[in-house]
């Protein structure tokens, strides 16, 4: 039923931003006056390859939002270039961006605001099938989702205010997989949550990475929580990549004065999440 996506080139990233700036006209400071503008990315380099989890970490300011912006297709860069399996988004056809749309998923940091609180969590999973016009067998793939996710048939008829935290951080995942994406980015997707439901949700995009295959894009401001998911992680810090490591490297042989305060701001690696990823 997965909606079919193009073959990923062997040995090339599946995803990637390529020289990325991006700026914002400011308002005039008086009536006549020249208008500013306020660089948020520049020149930004970012990739995922095929089946990879990688990190990108940085203080809030930094600007992941809005490499998230434009790495999901929400915004057009200003310069550089957004590739998904070797093809800008923005330089082709309706069905090259049809294609970009339904393999790259997001989850968000409030699955509540991602979910209707009026619809029954049934008819929220339908949602981006209906939106992106795939065909198939809807049940079969509601019920396979679910099993992926951990949750049981019976969450179908609930509405959103009958679940946890976690619960509906689940039902968000499940939401961004619906579409069978190649790509999932995941937003702050646990810094909302109690440590022991980070832990869970956290083990859950793990499992799905090495289960289904998927590329994953962690996203968070906390250098711990990031290096218990991926493998490779990017340091953000005022628009620019100023580190990129594995994480046991950044945290023992921090380079850059971001990741030396991001590092600092762990009081006990040991007795985190980081240190049973990094033991």
């Amino acid at each position: 039923m997965n909606a079919p996506v193009e073959t990923p080139l062997l040995g090339r990233p599946l995803l990637e931003m390529r020289q990325v700036t991006q700026t914002y006209s400011l308002a005039r400071p008086t009536l006549l006056g020249t208008r500013p503008s306020l660089t948020v990315l520049d020149h930004i380099d970012f990739d995922v390859r095929p089946g990879e989890a990688v990190g990108l970490v940085g203080e809030s300011g930094s600007g992941k939002t809005t490499l998230t912006r434009i790495l999901t297709g929400m915004e057009k860069p200003r310069e550089g270039h957004v590739f998904y399996n070797g093809a800008d988004i923005w330089d082709g056809d309706g069905e090259r961006w049809r294609t970009f749309r339904r393999s790259v998923q997001v989850v968000m940091q409030n699955p509540r605001s991602s979910l209707d609180p009026r619809m029954r969590i049934g008819v929220s999973l339908l949602e981006p099938l209906r939106s992106l016009k795939i065909e198939g067998d809807h049940a079969t793939r509601v019920f396979e989702v679910l099993d992926q996710v951990g949750l049981s048939r019976q969450a179908l008829e609930r509405y959103p205010h009958e679940f946890s935290g976690g619960q509906l951080q689940r039902i968000a995942i499940a939401r961004a997989l619906m579409p069978g994406p190649k790509v999932l980015i995941a937003d702050e997707p646990v810094s909302a949550l109690d440590v022991s439901i980070q832990a869970q949700v956290l083990n859950l995009l793990k499992d799905l990475v090495n289960n289904l295959g998927l590329s994953l894009v962690f996203i968070a401001h906390d250098l711990s929580v990031v290096a218990y998911t991926t493998s490779r992680v990017s340091v953000m810090s005022a628009g620019k990549i100023v580190e990129v490591g594995k994480p046991m490297d950044l945290f023992v042989r921090p380079q850059a004065e971001a990741t030396r305060n991001l590092v600092g701001a762990i009081l006990t690696v040991e007795s985190g999440l980081a240190g049973n990823a990094l033991a």
